[in-house]
């Protein structure tokens, strides 16, 4: 298929933003912002990829306004005049090269000390004061041992007050002219630990059968959308697999799936961002759908999905053995896409690679090639 005809490259529309083509550059942790402030380099990493022709840019993690948002003093927050500050040179910059780009905010919940020592004193956010059934995970051991010791369930005040941080997040990002607000609720963060039943076992208001388990998430989506108005787009980031254990799920079949997923686009949820290890990899039984597929069927929203564009390794295995093999899927991609089995593309390690990765497909140029130790080492 001829690059300029690919339905890679078609414009679409999301409330009032109009994006030129369906490439996303996924959100990836880089913590390259000494004390949660984007420097001067953050902003031309972005501004980049924005020249190179990338339809959305979704920000790596950025940490609301709460004590245990993250666990690392280089992840980027979006609170304090001095980080706000950073973002605005950012949001400038990738404006100025034509680029759309949103945060995606970020809560690591239950995951608190995963990224680094954290203060003793401080207790992580978790629903019911677990961190989840352990099972295949590339957490070292010592960790999951620290991390399995109960804590504290998050209160009501918890609860309210974690909501009223998303909420301001929100805001901050509106004033600052980001083009709209992603947020992550997947892998076993934050949000994801409510939705899952081995993190969740509450039996209030926000536990209990799925629909209950919900409500959380969509507490927040309904707290941002307040905040942003009718005209910005909200990304909701969902997974069925989590960091505890990447064989988990949230839901079993599809009614399960439409439970969660209903709810988060009535809240206000536009685009539902179906992180998977592989974009085309079957959700359920026998059918040949993906994630984001089957987000899409279940709602008629926007969905995207994410996972291995150009590569034979998902992001598990290439951490593991430091390799990633490279794989032409683009034309599998395409004819998903081109059959409206979802509508955008979240790309992250060949967004490394090549800075220009949307102008390199549209020109149909040789894939780049994946390098963890080079494309992970700096902010280039």
């Amino acid at each position: 298929m001829n690059g300029a005809l690919s339905p890679l490259f078609r414009p679409l529309d999301i409330r009032a933003l109009r994006v030129p083509n369906r490439i996303v550059m996924a959100p990836m942790t880089r913590a390259y912002s000494p004390n949660g402030v984007p420097g001067a380099n953050v902003a031309d990493y972005y501004r980049r990829r924005a020249e190179g022709g990338t339809g959305l840019i979704v920000t790596e993690g950025v940490a609301i306004g709460h004590r245990t948002a993250v666990d690392s003093p280089s992840v980027p927050r979006l609170h304090g005049r001095d980080a706000l500050d950073g973002w605005q040179r950012v949001v400038d910059a990738v404006h100025k090269a034509g680029g759309k780009i949103v945060p995606q905010l970020w809560h690591v919940g239950p995951l608190w000390g995963a990224m680094g020592p954290v203060d003793p004193g401080l207790t992580p956010m978790r629903p019911s004061g677990v961190w989840g059934a352990v099972g295949t995970t590339s957490y070292p051991d010592d960790y999951v041992r620290r991390a399995l010791e109960p804590t504290t369930p998050m209160t009501e005040a918890d609860i309210a007050e974690v909501i009223e941080a998303y909420a301001t997040a929100a805001a901050n990002a509106r004033a600052l002219g980001f083009d709209g607000v992603a947020i992550h609720g997947g892998h076993g963060y934050l949000l994801d630990s409510f939705l899952w039943q081995s993190t969740n076992t509450r039996d209030d208001a926000w536990g209990g059968d799925l629909a209950r388990r919900t409500a959380f998430p969509a507490a927040v989506v309904a707290a941002i959308r307040e905040q942003v108005g009718p005209d910005l787009p909200i990304v909701f980031r969902f997974s069925q697999h989590k960091q505890q254990d990447y064989t988990a799920r949230i839901a079993e079949d599809p009614a399960e799936l439409a439970i969660i997923l209903r709810t988060l686009v009535d809240a206000g949820a536009d685009v539902l961002d179906a992180s998977s290890r592989r974009f085309d990899l079957p959700a359920f039984g026998r059918s040949d759908l993906s994630l984001a597929g089957w987000a899409k069927k279940l709602t008629g929203a926007t969905t995207m999905a994410v996972g291995s564009v150009g590569l034979g390794k998902s992001l598990r295995e290439s951490r593991i053995d430091g390799k990633a093999s490279s794989r032409d899927n683009i034309p599998e991609l395409e004819r998903r896409m081109a059959a409206g089995e979802f509508d955008l593309i979240a790309i992250g390690r060949l967004h490394l690679a090549d800075p220009r990765l949307a102008s390199t497909l549209r020109q149909r140029a040789e894939l780049p090639s994946y390098n963890r130790a080079v494309h992970e080492a700096d902010l280039s």
